[in-house]
């Protein structure tokens, strides 16, 4: 097996065994047109960063882990999108479920983030949001309301999310 495929399956494995870690997950996946579930997380300074806090503005959750290889390809993207649209009402949230943190400050060295970096090494929010891979991302409107789903970040998907943000931050408040 070539190497790449190797290192493809064993992340896998490693996102599988990751969800099995979390536990049951909840009765229903969160999906669009559903309220998106609260949370109240540590930043790196310690101070917590309340979601519902954001309401009125449009909001990027994107969960991520240090192991994750599409992480890497994503963090260039949201810093884009974060300078982009920050002036319009837009806020990209990323919760690392990293349970060491070591392992998140090791990533964020390599991949600076320009937007809001949260901790969740307990993983309760990826389990209110039934995420299912690395990265997973909700799009949420100002009113709270998540408006698109993705687990995985593709190249190839980033104009149709960025389609999507620019819409929400158009639509009157």
């Amino acid at each position: 097996m070539p190497v790449r495929a190797r290192r493809t399956q064993y992340l896998g494995f490693a996102c599988a065994a990751w969800l099995l870690a979390l536990g049951a997950a909840p009765a229903t996946a969160v999906g669009v047109g559903d309220a998106a579930p609260g949370f109240s997380l540590p930043t790196a300074s310690g101070e917590p960063m309340v979601l519902e806090t954001l309401r009125g503005r449009v909001v990027y959750v994107d969960f991520w882990a240090s192991w994750c290889g599409p992480c890497r390809r994503s963090f260039p993207w949201m810093n884009e999108m974060q300078n982009r649209y920050r002036d319009r009402g837009f806020t990209i949230v990323a919760v690392n479920v990293d349970k060491k943190r070591a392992d998140a400050d090791r990533f964020l060295q390599a991949n600076a983030a320009r937007f809001a970096v949260v901790y969740d090494p307990e993983g309760k929010a990826p389990l209110a949001y039934d995420v299912t891979g690395m990265p997973s991302s909700y799009l949420i409107d100002r009113n709270g309301k998540v408006v698109a789903v993705e687990a995985g970040f593709l190249d190839e998907r980033a104009a149709a999310r960025e389609g999507a943000i620019r819409s929400l931050l158009a639509a009157a408040r």
